[in-house]
């Protein structure tokens, strides 16, 4: 036995008691006639105390060359700690060392391994399973097992069966890219790994399964950023002889109880809100609902703005703006600074107007010279504006223009401290487009995916005006980020023949790449419909943060590299002509 007890569990219950721990030193302190090390392993860290006249003199001398990280076990007796530390669960006591083995010794890691450490990002990354025994890091993978039980134990309860799907499947045309991989008893044919397990948990349910969930890994060879890894986790779900509401229904319960579970908050309000609504509110389709700043269109609605020998806003397709409470004393700098912001390539904006609407009930502006006080106090009205607050407002193309808007209110709210991570506010988005216009290639394609259908009372615009149909569809957002998605799927051949028609694929390809899902619809498929929470950026948000990288055990940096491992990598020749592949990589 390495361990009759772990480095957490110890208090002054346990006195007098004899004790065997092991774990990794975290550090020691050398005064001589006496040593302190602190012993630590992931339940916690408890003082170890070597003593020249009471410990066996080859245990003493042998302490004395411990160095950080080294493995070692200890027997001794639980004593009364004479410096007693709150700070710590074991700060009552320490143990008294009669016997030591080190099980193994450890070079100098190459960083602190401390809560806060002396590592960057890259290092901490090389070196992850040492990163991984800072309470940071280690607690978030805790914090992410915890909220996976909960989910697995909310769904079980409401009779869902988790079912594996495969990870070697069939290469589809829609979507991100697929990560391929070559078969070497097929010639020249590849598997791909699942983007997510769509068609099979729709198979599932034309298997009579019901209710389905599976916590899977899924992959998509994209660009990185914060929120997106090219492996990533989903809480996916399926289920039989439902609408939408039912499914709503079942995930924000689901939401609720992790929530309340995980947070300890109660949440009562769930709001539903259209896309086209969120556009024009937000500028985007996962709004953040903690804080206001909606969009107040200054443009007629129909019309154009009323020409003032300003051409930035008489050409204008859009006028619109916030209203910024309480900032109408931002220094020019300040302001400078917003358009600074705004005008980055990465978000376009060609400028900014601001208006003040000043404690004495004066309104200035970076207009003056076009608009009279006036003119700007309807503007105010408008915006709901009263003294102290600041109106800014960007003009241009309708749907460039907001999601410039939109980026502008979500950094606004970020530097006046409004996006507090202990809050938590969800909302539903429905009524999605089923299908988005793509000028590249001159097609229709799937806003969510193929499969999804169409709203039955938008069904004869597919004939006639296919980008005005509304999809059977609807994302949950959580603080300014999707968290999940799903819709009512198409259940018979005829209609999902006719979507993939629309979505450009030809009869034969449509039989080539989907032939096996339409043939199961012929066999009597129930009406179905399903979503999928991502896990990971779902456990950021739960702990407060919106980058899932460290509630990741071994993630991969913006390249898509595991600098750990040192992986992709180039493959033996070998292994290469095994696969019937040959490289050309001039």
């Amino acid at each position: 036995m390495y361990r009759s007890h772990t480095c957490g569990e110890l208090n002054a219950a346990h006195i007098n008691t004899e004790v065997t721990l092991a774990g990794w030193v975290q550090k020691s302190r050398d005064k001589g006639f006496m040593n302190w090390v602190d012993l630590r392993d992931r339940y916690g860290v408890t003082q170890l105390l070597f003593d020249e006249s009471r410990s066996n003199k080859v245990v003493f001398e042998l302490a004395k060359t411990l160095g950080r990280e080294f493995v070692i076990q200890v027997k001794g007796t639980v004593i009364e700690r004479e410096s007693k530390n709150s700070n710590m669960k074991t700060g009552d006591i320490e143990i008294l060392v009669s016997e030591m083995t080190i099980l193994n010794a450890a070079l100098t890691p190459p960083f602190t391994i401390e809560d806060e450490t002396d590592g960057g990002e890259d290092i901490r990354m090389k070196y992850r399973y040492l990163d991984i025994r800072r309470n940071p890091v280690k607690n978030n993978l805790l914090f992410r097992h915890k909220v996976a039980m909960e989910v697995r134990k909310y769904l079980s309860d409401l009779d869902f069966c988790e079912v594996e799907t495969p990870y070697l499947i069939k290469s589809t045309p829609e979507g991100a890219r697929d990560f391929v991989v070559p078969s070497r008893m097929n010639a020249g044919q590849f598997y791909a790994l699942p983007q997510s397990p769509q068609t099979f948990k729709q198979l599932l349910m034309v298997g009579g399964m019901d209710k389905y969930f599976q916590i899977v890994k899924c992959f998509r060879d994209e660009d990185l950023r914060a929120d997106r890894q090219p492996e990533f986790t989903q809480i996916d779900c399926e289920m039989a002889f439902v609408e939408q509401e039912d499914i709503l229904n079942v995930f924000e319960g689901l939401t609720r109880h992790l929530l309340k579970e995980i947070k300890g908050i109660e949440v009562d309000k769930f709001p539903r809100i259209t896309y086209d609504y969120a556009m024009k509110t937000y500028g985007n389709d996962k709004p953040d609902i903690r804080f206001g700043m909606e969009f107040c269109p200054l443009t007629p609605e129909g019309g154009t703005f009323e020409p003032a020998g300003f051409p930035v806003f008489d050409a204008a397709e859009l006028v619109v703006g916030i209203n910024v409470e309480g900032c109408a004393e931002y220094t020019r700098k300040q302001i400078d600074d917003l358009i600074d912001y705004i005008k980055r390539p990465q978000i376009g904006a060609t400028g900014l107007v601001w208006v003040k609407y000043n404690a004495d009930g004066t309104l200035k502006s970076s207009v003056d010279k076009f608009y009279s006080e006036e003119v700007l106090k309807t503007w105010a009205d408008k915006m709901n504006a009263k003294p102290n607050d600041l109106m800014l407002v960007l003009s241009g193309p309708a749907d460039k223009t907001r999601t410039q808007l939109s980026v502008l209110r979500m950094e606004l709210a970020t530097r006046l401290g409004l996006r507090n991570p202990a809050e938590f506010a969800p909302l539903w988005v429905v009524d999605f487009p089923l299908l988005e216009f793509e000028e590249e290639t001159c097609r229709y394609h799937a806003m969510h995916h193929p499969f999804t259908s169409p709203k039955p009372e938008d069904m004869h615009l597919l004939e006639t005006n296919p980008g005005k149909v509304r999809a059977n569809a609807y994302d949950m957002v959580l603080n300014g980020n999707e968290i999940g998605g799903g819709s009512i799927r198409i259940h018979d051949k005829a209609t999902q023949q006719l979507m993939f028609k629309y979505l450009g694929f030809t009869e034969e390809g449509a039989k080539e790449q989907f032939g096996f899902l339409m043939d199961a619809f012929q066999f009597g498929a129930p009406p179905h419909g399903g979503l999928a929470f991502g896990l990971d950026r779902l456990v950021a948000i739960l702990g407060g943060q919106e980058t899932i990288r460290d509630f990741i055990a071994f993630p991969k940096n913006n390249s898509g590299r595991d600098v750990m491992i040192d992986a992709p990598s180039i493959i033996d020749e070998t292994q290469l002509n095994e696969l019937h592949i040959q490289l050309d990589l001039k």
